[in-house]
């Protein structure tokens, strides 16, 4: 039998060269955009904890003889749960963010903050009474 006739299957190295390459160029671009996306997840947990602080709050106001919202010095976090007890708000377990509500006048103001990511900077959100929710310091832009 002839060598020039029998016919060798495969991949050569400049072809598997080539793939690495590739698989690592669409590594490099996926990775910083997966990091990214995992922390707005995370920023899921404040945006409902505080809407649910903010709804509570009005529920709460409405209920009470002097019209006031509820206010605290106590910040509700992981391992203190339950100091939104008054307005009816736990705080789970696994929470990253700690809680903190103020009030302003005769308004109030909620706050969540964590470092999501353990660089330099943290994530912090704030809403108010009127239910505005606002990122002041975005730690998925950082």
């Amino acid at each position: 039998m002839n060598d020039k006739s029998a016919r060798q299957h495969g991949f050569t190295l400049i072809e598997l060269m080539i793939v690495v390459i590739i698989v690592g160029i669409l590594a490099a671009m996926a990775i910083p955009r997966y990091g990214q996306s995992a922390i707005r997840a995370k920023q899921s947990e404040a945006k409902l904890v505080l809407k649910q602080i903010c709804t509570n709050q009005m529920l709460f106001r409405a209920a009470s003889r002097a019209n006031q919202y509820w206010s605290t010095g106590a910040i509700a976090s992981a391992s203190n749960p339950v100091a939104f007890a008054p307005i009816d708000v736990e705080i789970a377990a696994n929470a990253r963010y700690n809680y903190r509500v103020q009030l302003i006048g005769n308004d109030f103001e909620a706050e969540a903050r964590a470092n999501l990511d353990e660089d330099a900077f943290e994530d912090a959100w704030t809403i108010h009474s009127d239910g505005n929710l606002v990122c002041t310091q975005n730690d998925a832009s950082n």
